[in-house]
């Protein structure tokens, strides 16, 4: 089986300030599978962080990130089957579960949700973690 890489990178682009150099993608098609990347509020293109301080603007840019990921790969938010939210602070819940509600209306995921002590850098207060299935169509 050919696994497709979508949008290559190496972190010690991605994280200049910290000494890293690990090969990664955003995306990895594996036959029928997409696995996402954790998303979080950052533009993927400049990789600048979007929303810092503002928990939903976080979410929805990580939720177009996703969407964005998804059609890169052929696929979109119906084909979704899992959803793993990491959050900083479990009050950010309402607020990240409200915008990922409105994305994914009517495609029913599965969801799993973590408090976490922090994420990669310190702005970043939510990740979003997908895996779909290409449909047949």
């Amino acid at each position: 089986m050919t696994h497709t890489r979508i949008r290559k990178f190496n972190t010690r682009d991605t994280y200049p300030e910290q000494k890293l150099d690990n090969d990664l993608c955003q995306a990895v098609v594996a036959g029928s599978t997409i696995y996402l990347r954790g998303q979080i509020g950052q533009d993927l293109d400049t990789r600048e962080s979007v929303g810092i301080g503002d928990v939903a603007a976080q979410t929805e840019k990580a939720m177009a990130n996703v969407a964005m990921l998804l059609d890169e790969c052929g696929s979109q938010l119906a084909d979704i089957c899992k959803v793993t939210v990491y959050l900083i602070d479990p009050r950010y819940r309402e607020a990240v579960y409200n915008v990922m509600g409105r994305w994914l209306k009517g495609v029913f995921p599965v969801s799993t949700g973590i408090v976490v002590q922090a994420l990669a850098r310190p702005e970043w207060l939510v990740e979003i973690d997908v895996t779909a299935v290409k449909s047949a169509a």
